[in-house]
């Protein structure tokens, strides 16, 4: 999973980066110090492995991974080569989902581009820049196919028809992923890393005060959560000084210092499930002696193809898949025990996977 940060310049994309990847990404109070995009990669925390792992005593230890890219903070025009804008939108064409990092305290200290802070105005800024983005890539879409459609291929004019919709759309400063459109429309524009399709996280950053406190007194904050609500987005309210204090911190501090403050899990840990909520995502899990790992699928997906992450030929030779639920594992204490009990289930095609299968793939090539 690759997620993008955006977001105006101080509002704490860097800082929040920082954080949660620990990859030191230059973090200062004026416009733009982020100049080439910061990526870092992250572990995905998942205590069902490390159970796993204290079960196997394996080999090699696998979590999975998520990809954060942060960019240069966007202004109004960005779009057009404001700032340092267009150049850096296509460092996040490529992502799963957006990160919009919304600035919801106060300081004086800290300079906001446009003077005051107003979450639904920053929120609308970057949209926008996002949707005329968009347009850009749309438009030589529209030419391409208009040019190709030119030897009768009526599949093809039909597309620039779609496009010219999707167009009108943008042009009414309406993402492109409200745009209504059937299944094989839909399919013809997924070839384009349309910016404003993706879906959005709004990381709501707050002070300490208001963080631990109570969000809901903070007005920036339930501005932003009934933003996301009408478009069907998340939101995430986060303290991305809390995340930097931690950073450094060993699991057990770490832990006890969120304990301290009221919280039960790191900002990471609640940005990752709600991505993984958002984009439909689960884990499954393989373990034995040599690695134990787990595999990020989208919910849905039937066993031959779950295997085809593994390996190609794994989903080729595909014959079945032994499945015991991680549950059942751990209370069995062993994979040995669980087949005594009958609790490991020989699954064929049309299985479909569930989030904490414990899974062997038998197959022949």
């Amino acid at each position: 999973m690759k997620l993008g940060i955006v977001g105006l310049p101080n509002v704490g994309k860097s800082t929040l980066f920082n954080a949660i990847t620990n990859a030191g990404a230059q973090s200062a109070n004026y416009p733009f110090c982020t100049i080439e995009p910061n990526v870092g990669m992250v572990a995905v925390p998942d205590s069902r492995l490390d159970a796993l792992a204290k079960l196997y005593d394996p080999d090699k230890f696998t979590p999975a991974v998520i990809e954060f890219v942060d960019i240069a903070g966007l202004v109004r025009g960005a779009s057009k080569g404001e700032g340092l804008g267009n150049k850096f939108l296509s460092h996040i064409r490529e992502v799963d989902a957006v990160v919009h990092v919304v600035r919801c305290f106060e300081d004086g200290e800290i300079v906001h581009v446009d003077g005051e802070i107003g979450p639904r105005r920053d929120i609308e800024t970057i949209g926008l820049e996002l949707i005329f983005s968009d347009i850009d890539i749309v438009d030589r879409k529209i030419d391409r196919s208009l040019k190709a459609a030119k030897g009768g291929d009526k599949a093809l004019a039909a597309q620039a028809d779609t496009l010219r919709r999707l167009k009108a759309h943008l042009e009414e400063g309406k993402p492109a992923r409200s745009f209504d459109c059937d299944g094989e429309e839909r399919a013809a524009l997924d070839d384009m890393p349309l910016l404003s399709a993706k879906p959005v996280i709004y990381a709501a950053n707050m002070s300490e005060f208001d963080f631990t406190s109570g969000i809901k007194s903070n007005k920036f904050y339930n501005e932003v959560e009934e933003i996301a609500a009408s478009e069907h987005a998340e939101v995430l309210p986060i303290c991305a000084k809390i995340e930097e204090e931690i950073t450094d911190m060993p699991p057990e501090d770490k832990l006890l210092f969120l304990e301290e403050m009221g919280l039960h899990e790191s900002g990471l840990d609640r940005l990752i499930k709600k991505s993984y909520d958002l984009l439909g995502l689960i884990s499954y899990l393989t373990a034995g002696k040599q690695e134990v790992r787990a595999w990020t699928i989208t919910k849905g997906t039937k066993a031959p193809q779950a295997a085809g992450k593994i390996h190609s030929d794994f989903e080729k030779g595909f014959i079945r898949a032994e499945i015991v639920s991680f549950d059942e594992l751990m209370a069995c204490g062993s994979m040995a025990a669980a087949k005594e009990k009958g609790l490991v289930r020989s699954e064929g095609k049309d299985y479909v996977m569930q989030d904490g299968d414990v899974v062997l793939f038998r197959f022949n090539v």
